[in-house]
């Protein structure tokens, strides 16, 4: 069987992604370095500051794209390091609800002063249309994934 145009397209765009999520990696890596967090590390960080309300480790994993017990060690590590609180779950017994502590939110405010200047540098040179496609389109097959 022989890839259809369409699947050589795809193909191509996930060996990609593959790339660029590690440079993502990398690069948040450096940026997260000064407070001693990992790119992982900040996007748990993220999730939680993204959310309306205080997440569960499962949901942080799915926001992630990564397995809840991956997301669950950097969880536990980081709420003994005082940036992530448990509270209770009135829907789940044993499903504790994680939120920031204010350490969390200042390290989030830190390293949002860093990535402000670092996205506008990265995406000045490539036309907004471009970057709104790019989005709608990750975002289209990422849904394919997640059904």
């Amino acid at each position: 069987m022989k890839l259809t145009r369409q699947g050589h397209a795809f193909t191509e765009i996930v060996l990609e992604a593959f790339k660029f999520s590690g440079l993502l990696t990398t690069e948040g890596d450096r940026i997260t370095e000064l407070y001693g967090l990992s790119s992982a590390r900040w996007k748990i960080i993220g999730a939680l500051e993204r959310s309306d309300t205080p997440l569960t480790v499962p949901q942080i994993a799915r926001v992630m794209g990564q397995t809840r017990q991956a997301v669950q060690r950097l969880v536990d590590i980081m709420h003994r390091d005082g940036l992530l609180d448990f509270i209770t779950n009135p829907k789940h017994k044993r499903a504790k609800l994680v939120t920031l502590t204010s350490a969390g939110k200042g390290v989030y405010k830190q390293l949002e002063q860093q990535q402000v200047p670092w996205a506008n540098q990265h995406s000045s040179q490539i036309d907004e249309k471009d970057l709104e496609i790019t989005l709608a389109t990750l975002k289209k097959i990422s849904e394919k994934f997640e059904t």
